[in-house]
């Protein structure tokens, strides 16, 4: 019977395991000093060894004829534990055996001795699936467990893992696997296995494992099947990441705004069947090449997953965007990840982010480049809160005032001046305070006092034809970026100081500030309230 390659060349001892010397090396010198503990716990992503190097402490520790650390697996005790004949060693799948009842019959397991070995060894395999009760009663026993029964716990999410366990085991934590090891381990496997493997194809299998090894050998395995020599050509065919145009296609139509487009290829992959999840992770991948482009392109192509034939491609679209709108982008797919996971309509979930992107959503700045904040409801209703306090004008009158404001503002052009300075090399000395800038209010006030009112307090200066402005209300921000709300505001400035400017603006207060700043307002707010209910029972 065939017997799948990552079962065949599974380690058998601690020096066949790769990438983890931190481990194996402790252990080892633990075994020959016979200092083991009673209760280990071993984490990390999956295909990195936690369960081989359970195993093969679990031989080592009963082992008759234990060499420098290693199970000798030629007496009885490896034979039969190599067999799994072996009742020392008892395994357990936390998965699936992940009651208080399966925790119970260990306990009760527990008090006999073991039977040919020195010690009972229980391996939990994915422990952070046992549920809460399970817990409480596997701490039972590992608080005080009999000197002949150890426990070696194995899991992928860490911390699931209530600290009361894992402040009774010692940790040890499995690295990724360098991508060199998982593609030398891959030649020698290949190459006792008589598979023709080239080093492009070892290469591109590692890279594809990302970090596990049981990953790569199984994909070696799939490949071996479908091609006689296993190329960098054959490895992408039976991993199924040839021809994929449509990402890149769908990433240059975020590019450019072409929403039809992007809505257009997804609907065609969703009629063929296309997992959308799965079509998500992939723009993520391929986003995060983008970025590792962006941010280090000298060792950009030894840390990125893409085919040699996509990587001009991918250089391409770098080329095209900035870093701070890849990494915006990045962020709002992989919210949608998460929310695809528990959305009714997952299409209509990454439908909407993808439209979002085509937006340019994913690069919302303020104008002077900084990240925008998402709290324009919030804004707004202390804004009007703010008017009925300070005018006492009801809020729906302060609404209905808004809008006839701006709707009677209607700038003629649209068109924004290009800037006669260098916005890039402007310093703070370049800047000359705007002696006007208290008329540019006042008039501004007449035009549109809602949003002149977010401007007190505010100063302006000067470069060329670029006039700054300094608010310390970030209400102003949110205000500005309406489309009305600038042009009035460039309108205005044209009219007093004579000439068209190019407006940037930032705030000098930070979130926390402006925090507090609500926070007072809505006191002052209730206090009022107050004071009126009174003032009407009197």
């Amino acid at each position: 019977m065939y017997r799948a390659l990552y079962r065949k060349w599974r380690p058998m001892t601690f020096d066949d395991v790769i990438s983890q010397q931190q481990t194996t090396e402790t252990l080892k010198n633990q075994i020959i000093n016979e200092r083991t503990a009673h209760a280990y716990l071993f984490t990390g992503s999956r295909g990195t060894g936690k369960t081989t190097c359970a195993r093969i402490l679990a031989k080592a520790v009963n082992c008759r004829n234990m060499k420098n650390g290693n199970p000798c697996l030629e007496c009885d005790i490896c034979r039969d534990a190599d067999s799994g004949a072996l009742t020392d060693i008892i395994e357990i799948d936390a998965a699936s055996n992940n009651g208080v009842d399966d925790i119970r019959d260990l306990r009760d397991g527990a008090v006999y001795m073991p039977e040919r070995g020195k010690y009972k060894v229980y391996i939990i395999d994915e422990v952070h699936m046992l549920s809460a009760s399970a817990f409480n009663a596997l701490l039972k026993i590992m608080e005080e467990p009999p000197a002949y029964v150890k426990f070696i716990l194995a899991t992928t999410e860490i911390h699931k893992v209530p600290a009361t366990i894992a402040s009774r085991c010692q940790r040890y934590d499995f690295r990724r696997i360098k991508s060199d090891d998982i593609a030398s381990r891959l030649s020698y496997i290949a190459q006792q296995e008589d598979i023709s493997l080239t080093s492009d194809g070892a290469g591109l299998i590692a890279r594809l494992a990302d970090g596990g090894m049981r990953d790569a050998v199984s994909l070696l395995d799939q490949c071996s099947a479908c091609a006689d020599v296993i190329n960098a050509e054959a490895v992408s065919a039976s991993a199924g990441i040839a021809g994929r145009d449509y990402l890149y296609s769908i990433l240059e139509a975020a590019m450019v705004s072409d929403t039809a487009k992007a809505l257009s290829i997804t609907g065609e992959l969703y009629d063929m069947s296309k997992d959308l999840t799965r079509l998500c992770e992939e723009l993520i991948t391929q986003l995060r090449n983008i970025m590792l482009i962006k941010a280090s392109p000298e060792t950009a192509e030894n840390l990125i997953l893409c085919m040699p034939d996509e990587l001009d491609r991918l250089k391409g679209l770098a080329g095209k965007t900035e870093l701070e709108v890849v990494m915006n982008q990045l962020t709002m797919l992989q919210e949608c990840r998460e929310r695809m996971q528990r959305a009714m309509n997952k299409r209509v979930e990454f439908e909407m982010t993808l439209i979002a992107l085509c937006s340019g959503c994913g690069n919302q700045r303020d104008v002077l480049g900084n990240q925008a904040l998402d709290n324009s409801e919030i804004y707004d209703k202390i804004k009007q809160l703010e008017d009925k306090i300070n005018s006492g004008i009801p809020a729906a009158n302060t609404r209905t005032i808004k809008r006839e404001v701006l709707t009677a503002s209607n700038p003629a052009s649209d068109a924004e001046p290009a800037p006669t300075v260098d916005l890039k090399k402007i310093r703070p000395e370049d800047l000359r305070p705007c002696e006007r800038w208290n008329d540019v209010l006042e008039e501004f006030k007449k035009v549109n006092p809602s949003v002149a009112g977010s401007l007190d307090g505010s100063t302006a200066a000067e470069a060329g034809n670029v006039i700054f402005i300094t608010s310390q209300n970030r209400f102003f921000i949110t205000l500005f970026k309406v489309k009305e709300n600038a042009l009035a505001l460039g309108e205005t400035i044209s009219r007093v100081l004579g000439q068209k400017y190019l407006i940037r603006a930032r705030c000098a207060t930070t979130a926390d500030q402006q925090k507090s700043m609500a926070e007072q307002l809505i006191k002052k707010a209730i206090d009022s309230n107050i004071e009126t209910a009174v003032e009407k029972n009197q």
